[in-house]
């Protein structure tokens, strides 16, 4: 029939693959991870029973995964629409209490560059100098939150970018808006069980700069940054415990960071910068060793030779494979800060 002709014809277009809501199935974790998060806050603030220490205690860790999700999600979206994307800022700024999109020139902009340009890293762990090495781990928010802050408000006005200006305007006015509200229907629950948890994952993910970074080496090319290798650690926090091939391959998607550490970190790297606990580190680091440490004496190291069972193993990963070096420094931050503004695009 020829009704029946005429679908046919049309059929290739409707049988095309549907788009999909999230880019990748993996970013459903931290789609939970903020899911969770915002269940947390809102039975402390509307249900009695669940204002105890274990429920507050769970809402401080996953503000400070929510800060993770922001990490990730300020790199690569996770929606494939890019609206969905800027309101998906506003959700996780209300949960950090500061606007997202100020990643961009903080994270994205400048501590990827490291001093490279010159300018002291906002987040530098050179800007805390206490010999009492828990004190420089306790403060430093309080040093590198304002210059971040400070940095974002010059970097918006020396570039005029009026899409970043729109939504970290929006995103100020949703996180600090609703925070408030809450603050006016009951102040002291909202101020103790919103507002704290809020705060301790912002000011948690400005110490892991200090952590990842302290006394490694930033002008090397594979022994920059300290990585926390656990499963498990790395499994909830998304893989962000593998921060030197972050660095290397900032376009690289979370879930590949441990593969694509394994294949190219871990040949080169000093191995002492792998670290197994973060939690051990802590304790070892800024509990029983009272004193800053000094820098370490670190080695890039020559990779191994690649073997045929080696390129055989390789051969499906994405094109960044152990046997490729590096682009320069200057292409690599070139690339990022091009995504990064794409991103924010209207």
């Amino acid at each position: 029939m020829s009704t029946g002709g005429s679908v046919a014809a049309g059929r290739p277009e409707a049988l095309a693959r549907p788009r999909r809501l999230v880019r990748r199935r993996e970013e459903w974790r931290q789609v939970g991870i903020v899911g969770v998060y915002w269940g947390l806050l809102g039975s402390m603030m509307f249900l009695p029973a669940a204002r105890n220490l274990l429920v507050f205690a769970a809402a401080c860790y996953f503000s400070f995964l929510n800060t993770v999700v922001i990490h990730n999600h300020l790199h690569q979206g996770i929606f494939e629409s890019k609206r969905l994307n800027l309101i998906w800022r506003a959700v996780l700024s209300f949960g950090a209490l500061y606007p997202a999109s100020a990643n961009i020139p903080s994270h994205n902009l400048v501590h990827h560059h490291f001093d490279d340009d010159g300018d002291l890293d906002w987040a530098s762990p050179k800007h805390v100098r206490f010999r009492w090495n828990l004190l420089n781990l306790l403060h430093f928010p309080n040093v590198a939150g304002p210059r971040t802050f400070a940095g974002v408000k010059r970097w918006a006005a020396w570039s005029r970018h009026p899409s970043f200006v729109r939504q970290y305007r929006l995103e100020s006015a949703f996180a600090f808006g609703l925070t408030g509200l809450l603050l006016a229907v009951d102040f002291w629950t909202a101020l103790l069980f919103v507002v704290v948890p809020q705060l301790y994952g912002a000011r948690g993910i400005l110490r892991v700069n200090l952590i990842q970074h302290d006394r490694a080496d930033v002008g090397s090319e594979w022994n920059h940054s300290r990585n926390f290798v656990g499963r498990g650690f790395n499994w909830i926090m998304c893989n962000n415990g593998y921060h030197t091939i972050h660095h290397n391959r900032a376009g690289l998607h979370w879930s590949e960071l441990d593969a694509a550490h394994a294949r190219e970190v871990v040949p080169r790297m000093d191995p002492r910068l792998d670290e197994p606990s973060m939690v051990a580190y802590l304790l070892r680091t800024y509990l029983s060793n009272w004193r800053r440490p000094g820098d370490l004496e670190l080695h890039d190291r020559e990779p191994a030779a690649v073997t045929d069972t080696d390129a055989n193993a390789d051969a499906n990963a994405d094109a960044d494979t152990a046997g490729r070096a590096l682009a320069p420094r200057e292409r690599r931050r070139a690339e990022a800060d091009a995504c990064a503004l794409a991103e924010s695009a209207a």
